[in-house]
């Protein structure tokens, strides 16, 4: 195994146990290393430290061992397996819920990897070549791991990087078995899931929790959700009972599918109407008096470098939301720009309620569920950020 040499001093992260390293720690690295090879990384005085996947770009390490062991077949199985253990061990696989996410990277100590479980499919995302590489094997301990599982799909093509050259990196499809159309079960409600077109492994999982709270302030309010995709805000208002939901969202094939998940729950749809239109477009001419806003739109900063602007979009969203909700409603915010952390987010929501002048008090304050754990080394994996507030 080839090795990566470490500067003086610039193996403490890793003596932390964070899951990273920079290639500015790095002094040098052995000739012939090649993006997705697994590398020892060894500190200036010529100690072990750890064992990952080589990169090329600011994380030139992702870590999957800090112990000198073989990663083999045996240490995928173990580390999938314990992995589904912490599911299981939070109830997620119920006869009301077959959705949620087996894999989540960093948090279950396999940097560069998401893997979410729709019923009898999976579907898994590689974020670096060392784990494109063993995509087939870790399919194969998917079918034979997680109980009832038949298929597994590789969606890749958008999650890799792009200085890699992997010829075969730009098709998705399936490493076993096959599905055409598939119907996930969350806390109950149904979901169409289109892993084929729709975005991410084709459903924002990480809201469960969020979307169930929504329902018990749904009874008899009107609710707005923003930036809705596939609705899932939406239907868990009208389950809980909502005088009326407004689903927007700027994609019209995001309405097509709210549309259709409203219908899949729900005989009696009068109560629901979508409206494919600009989130700010939406909110600057919306007349209705709503009890209830949803705001959870996609990551404002997906890279460091646009944070300042990320900030002004999130103050000015909750700006004008705060501007139009109904004197003694309550406002959803979030927020799923890793680069922005829940201080920054807290701020710029901060500020847009003192421009509005609006007395506001915090009733909750959210987060990603458990089966989208935070490794305790890993802060940066805290990545969705919420607040629940009561607008007077």
């Amino acid at each position: 195994m080839k090795k990566v040499y470490l500067r003086k001093g610039k193996e403490d992260s890793l003596l932390r146990f964070h899951p990273w390293v920079f290639s500015g720690a790095i002094a040098k690295v052995d000739e012939g290393i090649e993006e997705g090879d697994l590398v020892k990384v060894i500190s200036s005085s010529g100690r072990f430290v750890a064992i990952g996947h080589f990169q090329i770009g600011s994380i030139a390490v992702r870590v999957l061992s800090f112990e000198d062991r073989d990663i083999n077949r045996l240490f995928w199985e173990e580390r999938i397996s314990a992995a589904y253990e912490v599911r299981k061990s939070l109830h997620l696989l119920r006869e009301d819920n077959n959705t949620f996410r087996l894999i989540h990277g960093e948090g279950d100590l396999l940097p560069g990897l998401i893997i979410d479980i729709y019923g009898d499919s999976a579907v898994i995302q590689a974020h670096s070549v060392g784990m494109h590489y063993v995509r087939q094997t870790i399919a194969e301990i998917l079918i034979a791991t997680v109980d009832g599982l038949k298929n597994v799909y590789y969606k890749s093509e958008t999650t890799l990087p792009f200085k890699a050259e992997l010829n075969d990196a730009k098709e998705n499809g399936y490493l076993i078995g096959s599905m055409s159309d598939a119907v996930g079960i969350e806390n109950g409600v149904k979901f169409h899931i289109d892993w084929l077109r729709g975005q991410k492994t084709g459903f924002f999982i990480d809201q469960r929790e969020n979307r169930a709270l929504l329902e018990h302030y749904s009874t008899g309010k009107k609710v707005l959700n923003m930036f809705c995709y596939t609705g899932g805000f939406s239907c868990y208002a009208m389950r809980g009972g909502a005088e009326l939901v407004h689903s927007v969202d700027s994609s019209s094939k995001a309405i097509d599918l709210t549309n259709k998940n409203i219908e899949l729950n729900f005989q009696d749809t009068s109560r629901h109407q979508s409206f494919a239109v600009d989130a700010f477009k939406f909110l600057d001419e919306m007349k209705t008096d709503y009890d209830v806003i949803v705001l959870d739109p996609p990551a404002f900063a997906k890279h460091r470098s646009a944070l300042r602007n990320a900030l002004q979009g999130y103050r000015k969203l909750n700006a004008k939301a705060f501007e139009k909700i109904k004197s003694g409603g309550v406002l959803f915010t979030f927020s799923c720009s890793q680069a922005v952390n829940k201080d920054q987010f807290r701020l710029a929501v901060f500020s847009a309620a003192a421009q509005s002048k609006r007395k506001v008090r915090i009733l909750h304050q959210l987060t990603q569920p458990a089966d989208h754990p935070i490794n305790i080394y890993h802060p940066e994996g805290e990545y969705l950020k919420g607040l629940v507030l009561y607008v007077e």
